[in-house]
Order: C-alpha cells, then sequence, then structure tokens
C-alpha cells in the first residue's frame, strides 16, 4: 500500500463519492481532505460536472491550486500558472465542442424521431427536478462546454441504432449514474487522467502513485487508469468490473463514508512525520 507521503495523486469522481448522493455533502470525507492538503497531496476532481460547477466546488473545498477534469474527461481545467503558462487558468477541451454536439443530437432526433432531452432542450426547473440541484446550480450544470447529458426514454432496439449513429459522428455514449453523457470519442476520465498524471511525473521527476476513486460506471475509464482504485458502493445496480484484478478495494459504504473508508485502507501512515 503506499504512503502518505509518497508521490501521491489522487482523482475522485464527486456525485455518489466524494460527494452524498442526495445531500451533497462531503464533511464525512473531510478528515481526509484535511490530511491530504497537509501533506500537500493534489486531490483532483474528476467529475461529469461542468468547469462553472467545478470552479465552486474547488473553492468550497479548498482546491483551487489543482487541475480538474471536467464534463466526464471532455475537458481539462488547469490552474493559473501551470506550469509556467499565462496568470490564468486554461481549459482545454478534448473532442468535438458542446455547440456540434448539440448540433448533431438535434439532427438525430428530427430524422429518425429519437426519443430523449438533453439539458440544451429543456428549463432549468426541468434540470432541477432531474437533479435535485438549486436553481444556481443547475443553472452552473447547464453552462456545457464538451459533453451533453441526457434523459433516453426510448427502447432499446432504438438506443442501439442512436449509439452506432453517434459513432458515425465521432461522438460516443458514457452512463453516469443519473445520466447517458454525449461526447467526443477521444474523450474520456482515463485518457484524461494518463495526461495528468504524466504531467504530475514530468514536475516532480518522481514516479507517481496515483488513486482513483468513484462509483459508476463512467468511473471505469478512471479507475482502469489508476495504480490504486477505490469501488465505492453505488446507488444503482448495475455491474462495476475494472481491467485489473490487483489493487482495487470496495467499499461497503455510499458516498463520503465510502471514500473516506477507501482511503482509511488504501493509504498507509506516513513512512517519516509531516512537517
Amino acid at each position: 500500500m503506499p504512503y502518505l507521503d509518497d508521490n501521491l495523486v489522487v482523482f475522485t469522481d464527486l456525485d455518489g463519492s466524494l460527494l452524498d448522493h442526495n445531500s451533497y455533502s462531503w464533511q464525512p470525507a473531510q478528515e481526509w481532505l484535511d490530511r491530504l492538503r497537509t501533506a500537500q497531496v493534489p486531490v483532483i476532481l474528476t467529475t461529469s460536472k461542468t468547469s462553472a460547477e467545478v470552479a465552486e466546488l474547488q473553492q468550497q473545498l479548498q482546491l483551487t491550486q489543482h487541475p480538474f477534469i471536467a464534463e466526464n474527461g471532455a475537458l481539462i481545467g488547469l490552474p493559473a500558472g501551470w506550469p509556467s503558462r499565462e496568470n490564468s487558468s486554461i481549459s482545454h477541451v478534448i473532442g468535438l465542442a458542446y455547440s456540434e454536439i448539440r448540433h448533431t443530437l438535434v439532427s438525430l432526433r428530427q430524422r429518425y424521431d429519437f426519443e430523449f432531452r438533453g439539458f440544451g432542450d429543456v428549463s432549468v426547473q426541468q434540470v432541477i427536478d432531474w437533479t435535485g440541484l438549486p436553481q444556481e446550480g443547475a443553472k452552473l450544470a447547464m453552462q456545457r462546454e464538451a459533453s451533453e447529458p441526457i434523459v433516453w426514454f426510448g427502447n432499446d432496439l432504438d438506443f442501439a441504432r442512436f449509439e452506432k449513429f453517434l459513432q458515425a459522428e465521432k461522438l460516443a455514449l458514457t452512463r453516469g449514474g443519473r445520466f447517458w453523457h454525449v461526447m467526443g470519442v477521444e474523450a474520456g476520465k482515463g485518457p484524461a487522467v494518463h495526461w495528468l498524471s504524466q504531467q504530475y511525473h514530468q514536475r516532480t521527476a518522481r514516479p507517481v502513485v496515483s488513486i482513483g476513486l468513484g462509483d459508476g460506471p463512467n468511473d471505469i475509464g478512471m479507475l482502469n487508469a489508476t495504480d490504486y482504485s477505490v469501488i465505492i458502493l453505488g446507488h444503482h445496480d448495475r455491474p462495476m468490473q475494472l481491467d485489473k484484478e490487483k489493487h482495487v478495494f470496495r467499499t461497503s459504504q455510499h458516498g463520503p463514508e465510502g471514500w473516506k473508508q477507501g482511503l482509511d485502507h488504501i493509504i498507509s501512515p506516513p513512512s517519516t512525520p509531516l512537517q
């Protein structure tokens, strides 16, 4: 197991993982967030949320000095000055921009009468009803740059046709806790985790030990890409099978309680006292 003073990087999903599925609270994980901050371990929010949502959460969690991965890996946000760049934050879109994705979705629905609705089709109130977010939170969730969450109302046969048509347009579907997410085929939490892990390796000139924590199918790419993986008990019945067998821990608790349980299991005390 890794030590707290190893060259750790923690990648974590939000909803249903660091954040409670219903209340969005992270309080049970606060002790570990404090310990990681003291040990100067980067905590990379890796989520389906938008950069606008993540920026607000980074402020609340005191993580603004670290990069983040948003919209299921379709966007990577880098903090000011990363590394030796201009003193402004940078967002990098992977795959297609939101306007292109929306154009394709609307076109497919008009041509084939597919039954789905995305965030770009509905009101703020509908997003509130779908997510349970407050009004301002729902508005932030609708500020999308590189992916579109959708709710599918059609049958399985049409869904298979829909997925095939998306692939022809260089788009892919990823399953989240509440929605299907449409984004570019090059995008994904796994590739984003690999890229940032390499960046930290180059910056520190030391091997990086990466830990991933997630609860849903859209986290599988991230969990496969990290050295140690915590599969947090989810509020769903979909399988969570990884490509690897070693260094995988499955929690018996949901949300931030499971997040804490996972790090309690994975990380050993520091080999030398922290200063």
